[in-house]
């Protein structure tokens, strides 16, 4: 097995999914997520994208992600509004609530730490 893992999304097949009903604000936003590593010690990489929508967020993980397509509003409780297009990158600390909106079409790489 390699040391280094390269993100093919032909390789995997994506999960599917959307918002929680009790979160979803408006839309029907759909999710597809290609998740290629998952490491000990609660660490996950791989490749998120989703349909327009808008929903309440709230983080308990680590998040670093870099916007790879498509345009979405992620915007604080109480505070700013990040709008994210293609080579926008973030991270969402734990304790982050708001809300995701997106407006077009998003895709981002991620990594996530419990």
């Amino acid at each position: 097995m390699s040391a280094a893992l390269r993100f093919d999304l032909s390789s995997i097949k994506p999960e599917e999914g959307a918002p929680a009903p009790d979160r979803l604000i408006s839309g029907d936003p759909r999710f597809r997520t290609w998740n290629f590593e998952e490491a000990e010690g609660g660490l996950y990489a791989g490749v998120w994208e989703s349909t327009p929508g808008k929903w309440r967020i709230v983080y308990e993980e680590w998040e670093y992600f870099h916007i790879l397509e498509g345009y979405s509003v992620v915007t604080e409780e109480g505070g700013e509004a990040f709008h994210l297009r293609a080579g926008d990158r973030l991270v969402l600390r734990p304790g982050f609530k708001g809300t995701w909106e997106v407006v077009e079409t998003t895709r981002k790489d991620y990594v996530i730490r419990l």
